[in-house]
């Protein structure tokens, strides 16, 4: 019999409910419910509309139920870093913000002040990202956060709302560099360096926990029964490298989406002088293996782009970006996507117009220009974050895997491909759903190992495979950008 599972996958830009079966060692997904995750700016500032989206998981809930299919269980995965603060009532305080939000640059001045930043990477093994919740949690009032009972991410709030349990997913807790992989722990040094207590943060619970049903009231209001509910992988990058169709030694993969995270699993962490130095985090993924990455700026710059040109009356699908970017002039242009001005939303063509200018680059000419130039300057920093993946661990790449939105998008595949000089495996598009699902199977017995999951991916989608072309003019490109990095 096919076996059912719900994934609630919330990004950055949108979210999603999904319906997965299981079927004769293949898998099927199809999407019940989309709805926009972007965060509102309000006097100012950058929250996300928790109360809409729990509405929104309630809606897509309803839409399963109308399915009348028997359905398993459901799990949460989201970005990092942001969280809930709720009170001894179990309600969210409001406002939850967005990690683009500006007050993290208070943040960090604020940690700097109590704590060295290399200490805090021998903790936790996460690269500086002025967004990580270690700065922004040092922002909250003291008031607000004496209200608080218990901080969950926003994945495992999600998982809490439907369940009523009160845990961190472990995958998801990595991210904030409040956690640290080698204890398996909260970091009470951490804690105590920046004054906050011990309890602020629910108890982690391994990837695949069961937390249990379906609260009955949310349950009778959906029109479910009271399905099991699953803190599966809580990140979503976790949740796609999961969900990796890899065999095998000597891969690494590539998430592509509003962020590229580019990394290899390993077995332990690596956090050494050289892994600060070269920005590399330690993050946990299924089975508490390492996902050994960099946060990369990824298709935000497209993002960002396509929405500003949309308000200058050039609304362009995707579709339409790629085919005028293959039609420019290549390595006309070349940005840094590591430039901490590509973080922050507004305006993305300024951006990188005054990147150019102040590089002695030309602007670029038109939306194809632009769009080619992101391509470009992707592929070559993945080449840059490959090459130090290599020195890190002493091992040849010999193959990449892009999983996620991004790797439909052929152009950046080849120009990935061509950059890193090694083939490159495109799909499936749905990874971060699909980890999800599969590791709810696996919590539940209906696969026997996390191996037995990577190979249903394998049997249930098709593989694009690119071949690197141009070695000489990439080379020669990657000598031009790697002087944009210093």
């Amino acid at each position: 019999m096919p076996t059912h599972y719900l994934a609630c996958d919330l990004g950055a830009d949108s979210g999603r409910l999904i319906l997965g079966t299981l079927d004769h060692g293949k898998i099927s997904v199809e999407e019940l419910h989309r709805f926009p995750t972007g965060a509102v700016k309000t006097a100012g500032a950058l929250h996300w509309n928790f109360d809409g989206l729990i509405n929104e998981l309630k809606n897509g809930l309803k839409k399963a139920a109308a399915r009348n299919l028997p359905i398993a269980s459901i799990s949460t995965d989201s970005w990092g870093v942001d969280y809930v603060l709720y009170d001894e009532r179990g309600l969210p305080l409001l406002p939850v913000w967005c990690y683009r939000d500006a007050r993290t640059a208070a943040g960090v001045e604020i940690v700097k002040e109590k704590i060295g930043w290399p200490q805090i990477y021998a903790e936790t093994g996460i690269q500086f990202m002025a967004l990580n919740t270690i700065y922004q949690i040092v922002t909250e009032p003291a008031e607000r956060l004496a209200r608080t009972k218990r901080l969950l991410l926003i994945g495992d709030a999600f998982n809490f709302f439907c369940s009523g349990v009160a845990r961190n997913e472990v995958s998801l807790a990595s991210t904030t560099q409040l956690y640290n992989p080698q204890t398996r722990t909260w970091s009470k040094k951490l804690f105590a360096a920046l004054g906050l207590r011990e309890n602020l943060f629910a108890p982690i619970c391994a990837s695949g926990t069961r937390l249990g049903p379906l609260k009955k009231n949310l349950a009778t209001e959906v029109g479910l029964p009271q399905i099991e509910v699953i803190a599966s992988c809580s990140h979503d990058t976790g949740a796609a490298v999961a969900a990796v169709p890899a065999g095998g030694e000597n891969w690494a993969y590539l998430s592509s989406g509003t962020w590229s995270l580019m990394g290899v699993e390993a077995a332990d962490p690596v956090i050494t002088e050289q892994s600060r130095t070269l920005g590399f985090t330690n993050e946990i993924g299924y089975g508490n293996s390492v996902r050994l990455l960099k946060n990369i700026v990824g298709l935000w710059l497209i993002q960002e782009s396509r929405r500003y040109w949309a308000k200058t009356g050039k609304k362009m699908e995707f579709a339409e970006l790629e085919k005028l970017a293959v039609a420019a002039a290549p390595f006309v242009s070349l940005i840094n996507p590591d430039d901490p001005r590509f973080l922050s939303p507004d305006d993305m063509p300024k951006k990188i117009a005054g990147f150019c200018t102040e590089t002695g680059q030309p602007v670029p000419a038109d939306i194809g220009a632009y769009v080619r130039c992101i391509y470009e300057s992707l592929a070559l920093f993945y080449r840059c974050t490959l090459r130090k993946l290599e020195r890190l661990t002493g091992k040849k790449i010999e193959r990449l895997h892009i999983v996620g939105g991004g790797s439909k998008d052929a152009t950046l595949n080849q120009f990935t491909a061509n950059a890193l000089k090694i083939p490159v495996l495109a799909g499936p598009i749905e990874c971060t759903g699909l980890g999800n699902l599969l590791v709810q199977a696996i919590a539940l017995g209906h696969l026997e190992s996390h191996a037995a999951a990577r190979e249903v991916v394998r049997n249930s989608f098709e593989l694009k495979t690119f071949t690197p072309q141009a070695p000489a003019e990439w080379d020669a490109a990657a000598k031009r950008f790697e002087k944009l990095l210093s």
